[in-house]
């Protein structure tokens, strides 16, 4: 199972809000939704946040076994 808990701490370090990924960066509220409830979401999706962030998959993402 991936999950997203870590993109919610590089969000705070970085000092970036959901808010300015929706306003500034196009972001959906929809993928931010998904994204919390570690739903499905596109690569896409992945690589943008990624960019924004000036990070790397693994600050964003991480694999959990069940």
């Amino acid at each position: 199972m991936i999950v997203f808990d870590r993109l919610w701490l590089t969000l705070k370090e970085k000092k970036i809000s959901q808010y300015k990924l929706i306003k500034d960066y196009n972001i959906s509220s929809g993928q931010l939704d998904r994204l919390r409830k570690n739903s499905h979401v596109s690569t896409f999706t992945l690589d943008q946040l990624c960019k924004i962030l000036n990070c790397k998959l693994e600050d964003i993402a991480e694999f959990k076994s069940e």
